[in-house]
């Protein structure tokens, strides 16, 4: 499981709330045509941002909601026994379009939203961005509808770069690695650029390079493709900006938590990292720099900048749902213009462009990091490791060259390895 999406809901004590709010329409057994609408969601802010609007909804449909509210582990549980079981008493259905998205589409476990949401005028399905949409969608049907979303930003330390004497930060992979190099070097005790170096950790963060030179972890048939010419120039230069870059005795296990604090304890200048994070870096209680850090959209390489654009969290409806009507009305709701504007003006990034066009929709946000997400949304890419079932698993393959990089092995010859076996793990994940 990403050690991320854990530090943005937590992993608390299960917590399971029956919300059956009062409506104009009385419940029944949650059959067919039933007037209550069963919504399992996990533990996140989003999940209580919606829960205190529900009364509007409820009120405008007549309809009742009752929500299962879960922490991630226990809403994994819940999913593996009840779907497996075909059961019914599941009609709205939040989960990770990443994580276990392939897994819930190929054994049908959600339901065929297409009609649904392209046909519906006032949704305006069009309005989501390309990147969260590519990753919940399923053989060209829409499975699902994201809610939160994620993308790749750089962090960096604005007094350093004025410092060594340069006025903007780095456009491009090659300027990075430039300023780096020299704020590193006018800067003792400082490294250049800090970032994961965990085997599985760091996959997400460094898909982005990968992307940015022009590669991806599988090509247009679905072969595997990471000993590419382009995958290898990715795997080389980011463990060599961290070889030669980054913190002394780096360690390759750090994930989002150890490369941040890094960052926010002032001995790093530039960090690569989702924008969701950002506020363990301007926080000046969890922060030793954040009245100086700055956000920039992510470095162009040679294909451009091309960060991950990502939803985290998504709306499905289970396919053995009998009240998939009113599951829809609930999702184009919560999921409309007017939610999805809440939502990011409470801090949850949202995947609708409208939402980021409007300037309530990022006034909360740091001006340099809302803008540096617009280009990251503009440019992103749909997933930020391989779609697979077996996402674990995967990520340790493909993880590999990056760790062997970082150390100073042969990473040509680690990510010809890699491919081998990651191209046997989607063979028999095909079987």
């Amino acid at each position: 499981m990403s050690v991320r999406r854990r530090s943005i809901i937590g992993t608390s004590l299960a917590m399971v709330v029956a919300v059956g709010l009062s409506a104009c329409g009385g419940g029944d057994d949650g059959g067919s045509g039933s007037n209550t609408v069963r919504v399992t969601l996990v533990n996140h802010v989003w999940t209580e941002n919606i829960k205190r609007a529900l009364p509007e909804f409820e009120k405008q449909t007549g309809l009742k909601v009752e929500v299962t509210q879960l922490g991630e582990d226990q809403l994994s549980d819940q999913y593996n026994v009840k779907l497996n079981a075909g059961s019914t008493d599941l009609d709205v259905m939040m989960y990770r379009p990443l994580q276990e998205g392939k897994l819930f589409a190929r054994n049908k476990y959600l339901a065929d939203l297409t009609d649904k949401a392209k046909s519906d005028g006032a949704f305006e399905f069009g309005d989501f961005q390309p990147g969260p949409v590519q990753a919940t969608t399923y053989e060209d049907k829409v499975v699902g509808v994201p809610i939160i979303t994620e993308q790749e930003v750089l962090y960096y330390r604005r007094d350093l770069l004025e410092k060594s004497g340069f006025t903007a930060p780095p456009k491009t992979l090659d300027e990075l690695r430039a300023q780096a190099a020299k704020v590193e070097a006018d800067n003792p005790g400082v490294a250049g650029f800090v970032s994961r170096t965990g085997k599985a950790a760091a996959v997400t963060q460094f898909s982005s390079f990968l992307y940015s030179f022009g590669g991806d972890f599988v090509d247009a048939s679905g072969k595997a493709s990471v000993n590419t010419e382009q995958a290898k120039q990715a795997y080389a230069y980011y463990g060599g900006l961290l070889r030669e870059h980054g913190p002394e005795n780096i360690s390759t296990d750090m994930s989002w938590s150890e490369a941040m604090a890094i960052f926010t304890q002032g001995k790093a200048a530039f960090y690569t990292e989702a924008n969701s994070l950002y506020k363990n870096a301007t926080d000046p209680a969890k922060s030793k720099v954040a009245e100086t850090v700055g956000f920039a959209p992510f470095p162009a390489g040679p294909a451009g900048s091309k960060p991950y654009n990502i939803p985290s969290w998504a709306l499905g409806v289970n396919d053995a749902s009998k009240n998939k009507d009113n599951a829809w009305k609930f999702i184009q709701w919560a999921a409309g213009k007017e939610q999805s504007l809440a939502q990011q003006k409470a801090g949850v990034p949202g995947a609708r462009a409208s939402v980021w066009a409007k300037p309530e929709g990022t006034a909360t946000y740091p001006r340099d990091l809302a803008e540096a997400t617009k280009v990251s949304t503009a440019n992103g890419v749909g997933h930020d490791r391989p779609l697979v079932v077996k996402v674990a698993q995967a990520r340790e393959i493909v993880g590999q060259p990056i760790v062997d990089a970082i150390t100073g092995k042969d990473a040509a010859a680690s990510a010809d390895a890699a491919n081998e076996a990651f191209q046997k793990f989607l063979d028999d994940e095909a079987k």
